[in-house]
Order: structure tokens, then sequence, then C-alpha cells
């Protein structure tokens, strides 16, 4: 159990290294996560592309597990490393204030999806391809989340106005 675990955290830090900035310049610039696996030269399963791509829309605020109109603002934490005179390598941590701007819309998608799968795929098919694509791309949970409203988003609400799931 320890060598598989030791497998996967050492796979996830290849790909990290390899193409993680790469996922997330590419998510910025609004690609699915279908294209930016096809755009990436080293070999990473969309499965995995999705979870970098979610963590990190948390981390920019463009998605909240929480409803934002309450918080105002995000802290993001992140390190960063230190060497003193004498070699010591520490970590320092740095807490950085973001405000929360901008409207956020709810999405009850991962509901959906594991509510009634087919029902859900039969629906989003009003949307077009690259906003199917981008709603299919996502590892959604079982809960509410809160999407920053942005051009995608209110297409992708727009066309499934109504949808009663």
């Amino acid at each position: 159990m320890g060598e598989q675990f030791f497998q996967k955290a050492l796979s996830r830090f290849a790909i990290e290294f390899a193409a993680g900035n790469a996922i997330r310049a590419l998510a910025d610039k609004g690609l699915t996560v279908s294209e930016i696996h096809e755009k990436l030269t080293y070999p990473v399963p969309q499965k995995t592309i999705g979870e970098m791509v979610w963590a990190h829309y948390l981390d920019t605020c463009v998605i909240f597990l929480e409803d934002p109109g309450t918080t105002g603002e995000k802290v993001i934490t992140s390190y960063e490393r230190v060497q003193d005179a004498y070699g010591k390598i520490s970590f320092r941590q740095i807490k950085k204030t973001i405000p929360v701007t901008g409207e956020y819309v709810p999405c009850d998608f991962g509901k959906w999806l594991y509510r009634d799968r087919e029902g859900f795929l039969s629906r989003i098919q009003v949307l077009d391809s690259g906003d199917r694509d981008y709603v299919l791309g996502l590892p959604w949970p079982l809960q509410t989340v809160y999407h920053k409203r942005d051009a995608r988003m209110a297409r992708i609400m727009q066309g499934l106005k109504g949808a009663s799931l």
C-alpha cells in the first residue's frame, strides 16, 4: 500500500512538473479539458487535467464551493522556499487576499450528472460542443458550486434555462 501511494505521488509530481503550468495557462485562455489534452505533448489523462483545472479554478476564484456573496474575499496560501546563511532550507508561508468581485451563478451539474446521467447528457445537447466539453470535462462535486458568470457560463445557463433534472 505504501509503494502504491508513493507511485501515485511520484506520478502526480511528474505531471505537475511537466505540464502543470501549461494546463493552468491554457485553462486561463478558456480552453476546455479536451482541448488542453489535445494541445499537450506530455501524456496526461483527461481526468487528471480536469482535476488540475478544477483546483486552479478554485485557487483563482472562478469557482467557489460556498456562496461567495457571503465571503467578500478569498485568502490564498502559498509557500516560498527560503535558505538561510548556513544553508538550512525552510519554507515561509505567504498569504494573499484576493477580493471577490463579479457575479456568480449556482451550478448543480454534479448533482444532475449523478442523479440521471443519461437525462443530463440528453439535456445538454442544446449547448454547442465547446460548452458541452467544458461542463463534462470538470469533476463537478455532488453539491451546489458557484461559478463566475463569464460569457461561457452565461451561454451555458441560458441554454439550460428551465432544465429540471
